[in-house]
């Protein structure tokens, strides 16, 4: 894989992040990128270092897995498939005591041959002599580790031409391969290394340790049951001290030493960028630089088990000293001379990352929202990932970073928060004596209507023959004003039984030319919705507006929505959906709470059923919503589930209404 094939080399498994923020605080150019509080991995601005990988205890970061590629490349045998490990592979198989019970593994796994990436590291030390030599006054960064190449082409892609212009050992043992076997063999190169995935296209596939491991465990190869053997092709020397700091430093036999030297070493994520940033400044320009982006490759990422440094850097010496003890130099002499010839030249080229900082106006607005006034409310504390407020309000404002990444900030937004949440309280307290108090008043609405139709007949009768009476009797009968009074107050009588049913059933309407859309959207700001349920609104309709009657309609959507809310204590949503055509008009209400029982479907619009403890509803809620939408000539259908092994749970009120009335 080489640089255009570098797309998601890490990545976020989103359902695991916890948005603790500590990828950001651990990334050392800021590669990742803060969406909805999920952390995503930026992957033109990765450099494969792995720090997000090694410190996400939830394992929410993954590198990219290669190892059905390896799969395929072993099992259909097209060309032969050679393994080139990393001389860092004495610090992770340190279960093994001889590396040659490894290679043998290797060979079971189906790889026709193992090299020692160790060699091609000694030919990468002579050319590096060679280089510092023909120029003595220039002064080189070390090209040997992807990441921090990486790292120069794309945030200081001026110094690409101080790139020491010479492959890596896992490039120039590919090229030796190559040259010996000719071109049809696949490589797969293993080591510990993340970036070594995206290096080079003169590798097929790269493998971390961590993989080969997952590898011998899926096939059972396991060192009691396979032969040992030797490495195939030359024979490495002190190339395989290049995995611990001054690796390099010490097969050149260079000096490092501060009163002698003219080689600055050192390693980690945040001291190779400050040795660079240092260099491009001209302050230690006229030393070469020797840069690991890890601790030395003995604790890169993909290391099984990423700590013990010492007994790592241990078993890389006692491996060396071994190998040095035992080894055939003229043979040694003879492979290098074999090779000199080998082209082991590398071009870089810049692919800047930068970004310019924004304006000074800009950061201090995003500072400002985030109650950053004065220097001294800066605290600098870290929780967000970055180590001043000053960066984290600059990345806020290229679109890297969210301000509630700020731990007070969301603090004190949540504080603003419990304060509205008690002003909600207090307001839905009142609501709810206001409901009380309208239940009571629906509860007279019930007598009165009982009470109304019990007189509606006996009035009837009054009136009429009271009437009869008036008319038969004649002006100078002195019984014609009595009868005329009784006349009189009968229809008084009349008329309060009238207003005593409309009070009771609400059975006029006044209508009104209403957009739907907006009537709906009014209806849920009327109601007090928790923190914890969504509501939308959701429109289908071209033309939304109908002929209803405002005041009773309100009654009707406002009942549904705050049963809606009682039936979904824990959370959920309340979504509207609007659709019809030229003569109706279909609004579906949906909510996502615990449904209504199937034994109480048939009584949802029986006057005073309910399901609601004593002295929490009268059960004319849904009678009153049943009987507004007769009146305007509409239709009221439910469906429900309560039982969660049946699907979601929930209600979906369907009303359909006729746009004039």
């Amino acid at each position: 894989m080489g640089h255009a094939k570098r797309n998601k080399l890490v990545f976020t498994e989103k359902d695991k992040c916890r948005v603790c923020f500590t990828c950001v605080r651990e990334c050392p150019v800021k590669a990742i990128k803060i969406i909805n509080g999920q952390a995503e991995v930026l992957s033109e601005r990765c450099i494969g270092c792995g720090n997000c990988v090694s410190v996400c205890s939830q394992k929410a970061k993954v590198v990219l897995d290669l190892k059905s590629e390896v799969e395929i490349l072993l099992q259909t045998k097209e060309a032969p498939v050679f393994a080139l490990l990393a001389p860092s592979f004495p610090a992770e198989f340190t279960d093994i005591n001889d590396y040659r019970i490894l290679t043998g593994m290797l060979r079971k796994l189906g790889f026709e041959k193992v090299f020692d990436v160790a060699f091609g590291a000694d030919l990468v030390a002579r050319k590096y002599n060679q280089l510092l030599e023909d120029n003595s006054e220039q002064t080189y960064i070390s090209s040997d580790c992807p990441a921090v190449v990486f790292y120069v082409e794309h945030f200081h892609p001026d110094l690409v031409n101080r790139i020491a212009p010479i492959v890596s050992p896992m490039v120039a043992t590919a090229r030796l391969i190559k040259e010996t076997y000719g071109n049809n063999v696949k490589t797969v190169f293993i080591g510990p290394c993340f970036a070594k995935k995206a290096e080079s296209d003169e590798i097929d596939v790269a493998l971390t340790f961590k993989e080969l491991r997952e590898l011998f465990a899926k096939y059972s190869i396991n060192e009691s049951e396979v032969e040992a053997g030797e490495f195939d092709g030359p024979e490495s020397a002190m190339g395989s001290i290049f995995p611990v700091t001054r690796g390099l430093s010490q097969n050149l036999k260079k000096n490092d030493n501060i009163a002698e030297g003219n080689v600055i070493v050192d390693s980690g994520k945040h001291n190779f960028k400050e040795a660079i940033k240092e260099f491009e400044r001209g302050e230690i320009s006229n030393y070469n630089l020797e840069l690991l982006c890890c601790e030395g490759c003995i604790l890169g990422p993909g290391m099984s088990e990423k700590n013990k440094y010492f007994f790592k850097r241990s078993q890389i010496s006692k491996y060396v000293k071994e190998k040095m003890n035992k080894i055939d130099i003229q043979k040694w002499n003879e492979n290098i001379s074999k090779y000199n010839h080998l082209d082991l030249s590398q071009t870089f080229s810049p692919l800047d990352r930068r970004i310019s900082d924004p304006e000074q106006e800009e950061i201090q607005q995003v500072l400002a929202r985030m109650g950053k006034i004065k220097t001294s409310d800066y605290l600098n504390c870290g929780a967000c990932g970055y180590e001043t407020c000053y960066e984290h309000a600059i990345s806020v404002v290229q679109g890297y970073a969210e301000s509630e990444m700020c731990l007070p900030y969301t603090i004190e937004k949540l504080h603003k928060y419990v304060d509205d949440l008690n002003d909600s309280n207090e307001k839905l307290k009142n609501t709810k004596l206001a409901l009380k108090h309208s239940e009571k008043l629906a509860n007279m609405g019930q007598i009165s209507a009982g009470i109304a139709h019990e007189l509606n007949n006996p009035l009837g009768v009054i009136t009429m023959y009271s009437n009869i009476i008036l008319d038969e009797l004649k002006s100078e009968d002195p019984l014609r004003k009595d009868v005329a009074l009784i006349v009189e107050q009968a229809h008084r009588c009349k008329g309060i039984v009238s207003g005593l049913l409309n009070f009771a059933r609400k059975n006029k309407i006044k209508v009104q030319e209403v957009d739907i859309v907006e009537f709906l959207q009014h209806s849920l700001n009327s109601v007090v919705i928790p923190a914890n349920i969504k509501t939308s609104v959701n429109s289908g309709i071209s033309d939304p507006f109908l002929m209803i009657d405002p005041d009773q309609m309100i009654q009707v959507f406002t009942n549904i929505e705050k049963n809606a809310i009682e039936a979904m204590p824990e959370g959920g949503e309340i979504n509207i959906f609007i659709n019809g055509d030229d003569k109706h008009v279909e609004i579906n209400i949906c909510d996502t709470g615990s449904g209504i029982p199937e034994e109480n479907m048939d009584k949802l619009f029986t006057p005073f059923f309910t399901t609601k403890e004593i002295g929490k509803g009268t059960g004319l809620g849904l009678p009153l919503v049943y009987g507004i939408i007769k009146m305007h000539s509409g239709k009221i259908s439910v469906k429900s589930n309560s039982n969660p092994k049946m699907g979601p749970t929930g209600t979906e009120f369907k009303i359909t209404l006729p746009r004039i009335n």
